[in-house]
């Protein structure tokens, strides 16, 4: 069995991990600050980017929906694998050794973990590409150079094939260690009539990876009559790596331009985006086995970060045939933010881009895309090629089907100047009695009420949040407690800065009850002084509480930006935003003394009197020089210095 994982190799392998490159796979990131990254958060569906790494902190969190936490963390969530899988699979990113303790560093991982279906699923990939310059394999490679596939192109997009033989592949991954649970549980071999046998046989095939490279499938085409499995197309059956609904073929390629050009393109086939991206088209992808769902648009709006209404394209090459026209108008019926950002290419005569291709060359597909039509008109187009618009029966029936399709567009302007195109597509001479009517249609539309599918915004699950937790949760807007919440947040993200001035400070410095509770999770650490820093330091804060909220709140404070323009300024704010701390604390205190100090006789009590005010002197001159640090401090911020 495994040893223990020591905290020393964990450490070292946080600190050694750039976290934004890790969560760079699954999200596109963009600088929002001195250390802050922010992108769509990968965890919950969200129009606005509210999730924020921290790369100097080695730090993750979404203020939407709550989600924080190290590098570890981010894996254990968006791989669904344990912490120790985590490390390892980090601990292999980077080449380090991990010395088990209790098991040397020769120990094994345990069977059957991610991090073996991976490694099986990648002796099975070199098998398979290894098998198609085998003589046998001949069929699979005409297939590909019938479509113009050339050898170059098959290594680019990684392609193989299954040999003939029952058992060819499980045979040849069990004499290079694996067990038979590890190949059932990879979707690499299934238990047959008389033992193991492959999953695949006399098929080419195509791996499918995850955004982080690793190859976590295939997909096979059917090349020979007489092959008895069911279908043109097989692909891995669903695993604990495969989930044909959260994976695109073509994406590990694709990721980098789609999130540099703000474009992605769908097509149907792994041939399509063969062929997509050898004409130049490199944003091209295709679901896997199943139709292209919502959770495949989530994954790439998290690449595309739409957070601007006009930014980013998502291009369909729907069939113009009728599946093609159903497709387009779910796609209408979804998400309207996205629908204006959506666009539809059908090749001539009904070509798939590999056809199109194939026929007319690398710069007809680039053209295809290029003549993209946008969603809308597209679906109006589609209902009014049902009738005869030369006849005013055509005409008026026309109308009748798709006024209510253009009232449910939402942007008004656009939804007006549809309204206007509609008329005139139909050679409607009245415009303004078409936009009358779309307009009448669109307001019963909105008095009807409106349906969100169940879906909230993140504000609306933040208040959620506040609600169930109110003094565990303190509104992260409230201006009177905002420097609390920044000294929190700088003595979380910036311990050896905040230093002894942050120690000093009392736990009733903080007059909300979570931020007194935070206080003292610092203090029993040893406060800042402690020696620790980035994600390490905020787990161990982290570490002294069970409570969830306060968890989270932590996670907040960790990476929440601060209003810094440069590195330059943080040790500025920093001593400013504890300068305005104490100096609210001692204000408090003067309050109190002012109060004993009407209590107590002047006459009658005259030692105890002169006490109290000698401290009341005392605290006031401190509280003048703290509020001079203070707003020395705010101006040199507001100029930038």
């Amino acid at each position: 069995m495994p040893g223990r994982l020591p905290d020393r190799d964990i450490a070292a392998i946080r600190d050694r991990v750039r976290i934004e490159d890790i969560v760079g796979e699954y999200v596109a990131l963009k600088r929002a600050g001195a250390d802050s990254m922010k992108g769509l958060c990968p965890f919950h569906d969200e129009k606005s980017p509210s999730f924020h790494v921290r790369p100097n902190h080695g730090l993750f969190h979404c203020f939407g929906c709550g989600e924080g936490g190290d590098v570890f963390a981010f894996l254990q969530k968006i791989d669904h694998v344990g912490f120790v899988e985590a490390v390892e699979q980090m601990a292999d990113r980077i080449g380090y050794q991990i010395n088990y303790e209790g098991g040397g560093t020769s120990v094994q991982r345990d069977r059957g973990t991610r991090s073996r279906l991976v490694a099986a699923n990648a002796a099975a990939h070199e098998f398979y590409m290894a098998q198609l310059r085998e003589p046998d394999a001949e069929t699979a490679r005409k297939f590909l150079t019938d479509r113009n596939f050339d050898a170059a192109a098959a290594q680019q997009f990684g392609c193989g094939y299954a040999p003939a033989g029952w058992d060819t592949l499980t045979k040849h991954l069990l004499r290079k260690g694996f067990e038979f649970k590890e190949l059932e549980g990879a979707g690499l071999s299934r238990q047959g009539q008389r033992g193991p046998i492959d999953r695949f046989h006399r098929r080419l095939l195509w791996p499918i990876r995850n955004l982080g490279g690793d190859v976590i499938g295939f997909g096979a085409r059917k090349l020979f009559d007489d092959d008895t499995m069911p279908g043109k197309y097989i692909n891995t059956p669903e695993t604990i790596l495969y989930k044909k609904s959260q994976v695109l073929f073509g994406l590990d390629l694709a990721k980098r331009d789609i999130a540099k050009g703000h474009q992605a393109v769908v097509v149907e086939g792994y041939t399509d985006v063969m062929a997509m991206h050898l004409s130049g088209v490199k944003t091209a992808v295709a679901s896997c086995g199943t139709a292209f769902g919502d959770e495949h648009l989530a994954l790439l709006r998290r690449l595309l970060l739409d957070d601007n209404f006009w930014r980013g394209e998502i291009i369909y090459t729907f069939d113009g045939d009728a599946a093609g026209q159903a497709a387009a108008l779910k796609a209408f019926a979804g998400d309207q933010k996205l629908a204006g950002q959506t666009y539809i290419a059908v090749a001539p005569d009904g070509q798939d881009p590999c056809e199109l291709r194939q026929h007319s060359g690398d710069g007809a597909v680039r053209d295809l895309v290029a003549r993209r039509t946008p969603l809308y008109e597209f679906v109006i187009r589609g209902l009014l090629a049902d009738h005869n618009l030369d006849t005013a029966e055509g005409q008026v029936e026309s109308l009748r089907r798709a006024i209510p399709v253009v009232a449910q567009i939402k942007d008004n302007a656009l939804r007006k100047a549809y309204a206007t195109k509609l008329a005139g597509w139909i050679g409607w001479d009245d415009i303004q009695t078409v936009v009358r009517r779309v307009g009448d249609e669109a307001k019963r539309n909105r008095m009807g009420g409106g349906n969100t599918g169940g879906r909230q915004a993140p504000a609306a699950r933040q208040t959620e949040m506040v609600a169930e937790h109110p003094a565990a949760r303190p509104n992260p807007n409230d201006p009177t407690l905002m420097p609390q919440r920044q000294v929190l947040a700088a003595a979380l993200q910036y311990p050896a800065m905040a230093g002894s001035v942050f120690d000093s400070l009392e736990a009733d410095a903080f007059t909300h009850p979570a931020y007194a509770a935070v206080r003292l999770l610092i203090s029993e650490v040893g406060g800042t002084g402690a020696g620790l820093g980035g994600a390490e330091w905020v787990n161990a804060v982290a570490d002294r509480t069970d409570d969830l909220t306060m968890r989270a709140l932590l996670s907040e404070l960790a990476n929440e930006p601060l209003p810094v323009k440069n590195a330059a300024g943080i040790p500025r704010f920093v001593a400013g935003v504890l300068a305005r701390t104490q100096e609210a604390w001692v204000g408090r205190q003067i309050a109190e003394l002012k109060s004993k100090l009407q209590r107590v006789s002047s006459t009658e009590q005259p030692d105890a009197y002169m006490a109290l005010f000698g401290d009341l002197v005392a605290l006031e001159q401190y509280r003048k020089s703290l509020l001079t640090q203070a707003m020395g401090n705010h101006n040199d911020f507001a100029t930038g210095a």
